[in-house]
């Protein structure tokens, strides 16, 4: 765990997403793939936004700006440059989940398709 008054790490683990997840507090799940990505493949919950739209719509996570956002995409590059981007723009508890959707599929909920 980390210092209240800390940003936490870059990254956060799939489990420690899905308790966050399932406890709907404070948490933003965020889907930084693109719509036809989302259409094939989405985790119930999560906020869709795509990172080829993120700076034009960043109005859109103010309400989100104290919350821990976990940003996911396919395999968890894409994700991590936006958690790092949402940091820059004062959003400090954002982190790239670690492995992306793919994983979450293989380790989570095999629901999810995995493409």
């Amino acid at each position: 765990m980390y210092p209240m008054d800390a940003d936490p790490p870059i990254e956060i683990d799939l489990l420690s997403v899905r308790a966050k997840l399932d406890k709907q507090l404070d948490f933003l799940l965020l889907d930084c793939r693109e719509p036809d990505e989302h259409a094939t493949a989405h985790i119930p919950g999560a906020k869709l936004l795509p990172m080829s739209q993120l700076a034009a719509s960043l109005t859109e996570l103010e309400e989100f700006r104290d919350f821990h956002i976990a940003v996911h995409c396919h395999h968890g590059g894409r994700s991590l440059r936006v958690a790092r981007w949402l940091r820059e723009q004062g959003f400090g508890k954002a982190q790239s989940m670690a492995g992306g959707i793919d994983q979450w599929s293989l380790e989570i909920d095999p629901t999810v398709p995995r493409y």
